[in-house]
């Protein structure tokens, strides 16, 4: 059973203790892929240095993180930009609004928005959008770049069911991790109106672990419990979770 973690913050400090026993963890469980998002400039060399330590299992993305964008966003993006044209990379992320947090940026976090979308169409890449209490503003931004070669995934899916297909009519794949385990998460009551080709699995470790680890640090094995998880909502065997998901991974990151 081969399954995909396609959002993990692997170089998170959280895994300086252990993070070769976490990688391997994860692998004896089945999950052999990783695909891990950038945040800002900060922690780019920690990146290539994971990507050098477990070169057939990790998977990088590069873009400025909405809560990182703050007045220095220029340098930023000239890094990302400089970043993209150095080496390969499999998505633009992650990117999108953030308004939980500050809402300040605002009008700049929509600028780095759109011109990270652009250059995920100058790079032929997909998108990993990071979309925090901001649904109407990520929409608005999305549709003003609506295109046929505009896709990937929502990362960390929250929405409802209205704001879930909105997302897959703009050709996003729904990141669903451990908020679908939470007894208030919400997105258990309507997933299985979803159809399973629009689903990938996630962790956003060492964020948001799924029951019974919530609270606790999440680690990419875990991708196993949501993968339980949605068996259980779909009422299908965990080996047809893993691979559906794991070929709509595929369809998004071309590999």
């Amino acid at each position: 059973m081969n399954l995909t973690d396609t959002h993990t913050h692997l170089y998170s400090e959280e895994f300086d203790q252990d993070r070769t026993a976490m990688m391997q963890r994860a692998i004896d469980v089945g999950v052999t892929r990783f695909f891990v998002p950038s945040i800002d400039s900060h922690y780019t060399q920690k990146m290539y240095d994971l990507e050098t330590q477990f070169p057939d299992n990790i998977f990088l993305m590069m873009g400025l993180h909405p809560t990182y964008v703050k007045e220095n966003y220029l340098e930023e993006l000239a890094h990302v930009e400089a970043e993209l044209a150095k080496k390969k990379f499999y998505a633009i992320g992650e990117i999108g609004i953030d308004l939980f947090w500050d809402k300040s940026f605002l009008k700049q976090q929509q600028q780095v928005f759109k011109y990270q979308i652009q250059l995920a169409k100058k790079y032929k890449l997909p998108i990993n959008i990071h979309c925090r209490d901001a649904f109407d503003e990520v929409f608005e931004v999305l549709e003003s770049e609506r295109a046929t070669d505009l896709f990937g995934i929502f990362h960390c899916f929250t929405g409802d069911l209205l704001q879930a297909q909105r997302a897959i009519d703009l050709n996003m794949k729904l990141g669903i991790g451990g908020v679908a385990t939470f007894k208030n998460g919400k997105i258990d009551q309507f997933l299985k109106e979803i159809d399973l080709q629009h689903i990938v699995l996630e962790t956003d470790s060492p964020y948001l672990a799924p029951v019974p680890f919530r609270g606790k640090r999440n680690e990419s094995s875990y991708t196993k419990l949501v993968a339980e998880k949605l068996a259980s909502i779909y009422e299908v065997s965990m080996e047809e979770i893993a691979r559906i998901t794991t070929e709509n991974s595929k369809n998004v990151f071309g590999i």
